[in-house]
């Protein structure tokens, strides 16, 4: 796809502010839908003027807590009404993004990404999925959650990507054309992750430093599908794409 209209759910998230750029960037007219640009995926609300004349949808919304119910509908209800309102926009596909390793999830927010994956490949739009590895931003997320000045972090096996690296890999997912003869329904669901293994404690660790915060590494017992992930049940597939920045990296980027 040359230059087409792409309509972004999601757009003002963390994820979405960067599939925003990167398509602008690519010379691509975006449209970006959220509450605060009017347009509410759960309710419907001004979601079909925002559909108008688009060539894509990229479904970057999310969900704000870790509870699997509510994840789960929240993730239902939006998939449906992007892949209806789409069909009656005339909407040629839709692209998503999961998180790696949701297949293997049992519980926790990683699992609700079963059924929004799910409710993806079975709508009436031809859907595209990339699951991605856990953002950098998520190390600070487990530090805001616990505050006091000391944080415990489960000393478990992460691929931290930069959320850039995963916008640029939707945008590609989103306009390559399509493969002749239909998409390999044998074909694994493309990954992005970072470009090294690392330990999630480690990371806080990094943050913590600058924060000013005492990080204490844990086994993670008591965490949705520990075990699966001490085993590497969350780290990309050998056909993953792998990119910087390293979390370290990321970091000398900010300013704090």
């Amino acid at each position: 796809m040359s230059t087409g209209k792409f309509a972004v759910a999601g757009a003002t998230g963390r994820l979405g502010r960067h599939v925003v750029d990167v398509l602008a960037e690519r010379g691509h007219q975006v449209v970006p839908m959220s509450r605060a640009t009017g347009v509410d995926i759960i309710t419907g609300a001004g979601l079909a003027e925002a559909l108008t004349g688009a060539d894509v949808i990229v479904d970057v919304a999310s969900w704000h807590a870790s509870e699997q119910e509510a994840a789960t509908e929240f993730f239902r209800t939006a998939t449906r009404n992007l892949h209806e309102a789409g069909q009656r926009a005339g909407v040629g596909r839709i692209v998503a993004v999961s998180i790696i390793g949701a297949d293997k999830a049992t519980a926790g927010f990683v699992a609700a990404q079963q059924v929004h994956e799910a409710a993806h490949l079975s709508g009436p739009l031809p859907a595209r999925i990339l699951r991605a590895a856990q953002f950098h931003e998520f190390v600070g997320q487990l530090l805001d959650w616990q505050p006091g000045g000391v944080a415990r972090v489960p000393d478990l096996p992460t691929q931290l990507v930069a959320c850039r690296t995963v916008a640029e890999t939707l945008a590609d997912l989103a306009t390559e054309p399509d493969t002749p003869g239909g998409a390999n329904p044998g074909a694994p669901i493309p990954e992005v992750a970072g470009p090294r293994t690392e330990s999630m404690a480690a990371a806080a660790k990094l943050l913590g430093a600058r924060r000013g915060i005492e990080v204490v590494a844990v086994d993670g017992s008591g965490m949705p599908d520990a075990e699966t992930a001490a085993a590497g049940g969350f780290l990309p597939g050998p056909h993953a794409k792998l990119a910087g920045p390293t979390f370290e990296e990321w970091l000398d980027t900010r300013s704090w």
